[in-house]
Parts: structure tokens; C-alpha cells; sequence
């Protein structure tokens, strides 16, 4: 194989992975915790974006349940929009495991 071939390809495939990173971070996942009484939304950076709250699971005498619900929804997210930005990412790489670039 031509080595400035190859070294063009690796090039292009860079650039793609740019575009692709740049757009995830504007296509958002959401999940719900507790049955929907909290509603997590995090871009494909794994950045959380916003955090909704049913006013009627806030109770002053049981801060814990809500700070779970919070947690959960949370993480959930977060997997959430990693797992997104991973399958883009394979779409350009082929699925190879390439060091460095895992979302």
C-alpha cells in the first residue's frame, strides 16, 4: 500500500471524527428515573444539559429519594450519550479500538 495514501485516508478519517464529535455534542439523549418523576438530558459528549424535576416528588423530609432519583437519572444519561458518541464513532473507524479515540 502507498504509504501517502495511507497517510491521506488516516487524514480524512481524522477530519470525519472532528465532524462527528462536533455533532454529538449537539444531539442530546433523555432518560427518566423514578418513573418519569425525574428527566435527565445529556448530549452525546456525555455533558448533562438539563435536569426536570416533578414538583411532587420534592418532600423537605425526604431529600435522599430525591438526590437518588437525581443520581440515577444522572448516570444514566451520561452512559447514554457516551454509548451514542461510541456507535458514531465505530461508523467511522470500522469498529477498531483505536487508542485515543473512545468517546
Amino acid at each position: 500500500m502507498n504509504l501517502s495514501k495511507l497517510m491521506k485516508q488516516a487524514q480524512e478519517m481524522q477530519e470525519q471524527m472532528a465532524r462527528t464529535q462536533a455533532e454529538l455534542a449537539n444531539r442530546t439523549v433523555e432518560v427518566e428515573a423514578g418513573g418519569g418523576r425525574v428527566r435527565v438530558t445529556a448530549n452525546g459528549a456525555g455533558e448533562v444539559i438539563a435536569i426536570k424535576i416533578d414538583p411532587e416528588v420534592v418532600d423537605p423530609n425526604d431529600v435522599a429519594f430525591l438526590e437518588e432519583l437525581i443520581l440515577s437519572g444522572v448516570k444514566q444519561a451520561i452512559e447514554q450519550g457516551k454509548a451514542l458518541a461510541q456507535s458514531e464513532l465505530a461508523k467511522i473507524t470500522g469498529g477498531l479500538n483505536l487508542p485515543g479515540l473512545q468517546a
